[in-house]
């Protein structure tokens, strides 16, 4: 029964990294509740993998967003696993970077996560055994050309999940930031840098079920032995 399952929420699912999580935790026992701006395609998700629910909902908008999250605990109840993988970013150089979508980036990559832990948080301390794992990005470790509408927002999203972890983790909820520094496996990568997905066939970019299961991992460390962040690169990665 799907009420007997324990409650993981993944935001931001896709065909890649949250789709992945989402298999992931199903496999692993839990019911997932799924959030994703994109409906059809989310509810498409719902249908093929049993114990998982989806809730469309757009994270630009921090009210609509904050009612999700609260619909999910009235009809669910409250997850004590939870997964922010959403994200936006524009690649542009500084001279032609819309103000606009840099300002929207850092409300879906930073101000999301702040909403997340604002309403789900306390609740999870109260309920203990709980875990925040944010997906993270190399961006949000170093500045380059043409990621200035995407690093700065991952840098803030980095000092966030610290700030959270520091102050949860004596509460009790295991806070992760997890830097992905390589290209993944997705429809997105593979139409918008062929190149680099060309090396999936020499292990060359990350397989976001091995992100799911680093992710597993991190959910259930006992709480004397916790990560708070987490590097995943493919072996020929330059760092």
């Amino acid at each position: 029964m799907v009420a007997d399952r324990p409650h993981c929420l993944v935001v931001g699912v896709g065909a890649g990294t949250g789709l992945a999580c989402v298999r992931r935790f199903v496999g692993g026992g839990y019911k997932v509740s799924m959030i994703a701006r994109h409906a059809e395609r989310l509810q498409s998700f719902a249908e093929e993998t049993e114990h998982t629910t989806a809730y469309a909902a757009d994270i630009v908008d921090l009210d609509g967003y904050r009612a999700t999250l609260r619909q999910i605990i009235a009809e669910q109840g409250l997850p004590t696993k939870v997964i922010y993988n959403a994200a936006l970013a524009t690649f542009a150089p500084y001279t032609e970077l819309d103000t606009d979508l840099f300002e929207r980036n850092f409300r879906v990559n930073t101000t999301g996560l702040l909403v997340t832990a604002q309403e789900l948080a306390p609740g999870m301390v109260a309920a203990g055994d709980a875990a925040l794992v944010i997906t993270g990005n190399t961006g949000a470790t170093r500045g380059t050309p043409r990621f200035i509408g995407f690093s700065p927002t991952k840098a803030s999203q980095r000092i966030l999940a610290e700030s959270l972890a520091r102050e949860l983790g004596p509460q009790g909820i295991h806070v992760a930031h997890v830097v992905i520094d390589g290209a993944i496996d997705t429809p997105w990568v593979k139409e918008t840098f062929p190149e680099r997905y060309a090396l999936k066939d020499v292990d060359g970019i990350v397989a976001p079920d091995l992100i799911a299961d680093a992710y597993w991992h991190l959910h259930c460390q006992p709480r004397s032995a916790w990560t708070h962040e987490m590097e995943l690169r493919p072996w020929m990665e330059g760092w």
